[in-house]
């Protein structure tokens, strides 16, 4: 080659891409981390995988911050698996069972269970206690421990509903929010008492040993009553608060009705006042009318004292001494006309 020849060095190819021609949109897909591809053609679903509530192979023992999370009623940003066993929990009735979150379910139908939420599946008809064991579980196996930021002491120190709202508020955000659905959580359960014959201390009792991570035995039994006592005035704070709001609610249904009520008699009271401002009037009216006749009879009586001078000319009485009479009276009234 001229080029070769020449000594010159020969440069890379230059290959031209043209533009894509018979474009199709089809569908829109996105990636999530969590749930994979999201909007897929029906013929491509089979080969997808169903991805699992987390960034990870298990929805245990992970962090939150590798999870799906989604808000709760009140706001708190909860895991969908958690929010997921809630659910289901509550459809099912748990709440009523006796001995919810005490009483424990087959661990091989709670490991088959496992295996199903990995993949993001929770089946129909499972046996409550075996979606509450499941829920201890997830705290149980949370790196970290859910409140173990706060040292043996302080919760140790913690004596009053003051102390228990102030440790709250030394928690991380993350895990503030998860405390607070498990309280509420909890709180669900108690308000059943009567029925599945768990009590705020009962249900505090379970959940204790789940919340912290203790490598020492003796000591984590020790740690686990003093949390055991936290939960427990947590748990009768918010039945407190959720009793006073009730009250609330019907002091101002109460005050809403006595208002109406006031209303209604309000209105029959102007009703009344205006029935009896008619009969006034009517009865003005009336005695108005009877003066008017009065009057009107003042009148009469006047007219009839009228003298003869002043009556028409056929009205006045013949005059005597050949002077004009009725006839001739009324005939000369009568030529004025003609």
């Amino acid at each position: 080659m001229e080029g070769e020849e020449s000594g010159d060095e020969v440069g890379p190819t230059e290959v031209k891409i043209s533009w894509p021609t018979d474009v199709r949109h089809v569908a829109h897909v996105t990636f999530d981390k969590f749930q994979g591809f999201l909007g897929l053609p029906d013929e491509f679903e089979p080969e997808a995988l169903h991805r699992a509530p987390s960034a990870s192979a298990t929805v245990f023992g992970v962090s939150v911050e590798s999870m799906q999370c989604s808000l709760d009623s009140r706001g708190n940003s909860v895991p969908k698996v958690l929010l997921l066993l809630q659910n289901k929990l509550y459809a099912q009735g748990g709440l009523k069972a006796e001995g919810i979150f005490r009483i424990a379910a087959d661990n091989n139908q709670e490991e088959f269970v496992r295996g199903l939420l990995n993949r993001g599946i929770l089946p129909d008809n499972m046996d409550v206690h075996c979606l509450s064991g499941l829920i201890k579980s997830w705290f149980r196996e949370l790196p970290g421990g859910l409140l173990d930021s706060l040292s043996p002491d302080q919760v140790m120190q913690c004596k009053s509903e003051e102390d228990a709202t102030r440790l709250v508020a030394m928690l991380p955000t993350v895990k503030a929010a998860l405390l607070d659905w498990a309280v509420n959580l909890m709180a669900d359960v108690v308000e059943e008492h009567h029925v599945n014959k768990m009590s705020a201390r009962n249900v505090a009792m379970v959940f204790a040993p789940n919340m912290t991570q203790m490598s020492d035995p003796l000591t984590a039994l020790k740690h686990a009553v003093q949390v055991m006592n936290l939960l427990n005035m947590l748990i009768m704070k918010e039945l407190k608060h959720r009793r006073d709001f009730s009250s609330k609610q019907l002091n101002s249904n109460t005050n809403s009705q006595l208002g109406s009520t006031e209303q209604q008699n309000t209105s029959v009271n102007s009703n009344s006042r205006s029935t009896k401002n008619a009969e006034k009037q009517n009865s003005g009216t009336d005695a108005s009318t009877e003066k008017g006749s009065m009057n009107f009879s003042g009148v009469r009586g006047k007219v009839e004292e009228i003298s003869d001078d002043d009556k028409p000319l056929w009205d006045q009485e013949p005059r005597q001494n050949g002077k004009i009479t009725r006839v001739d009276s009324v005939v000369e009234h009568l030529g004025a006309f003609w």
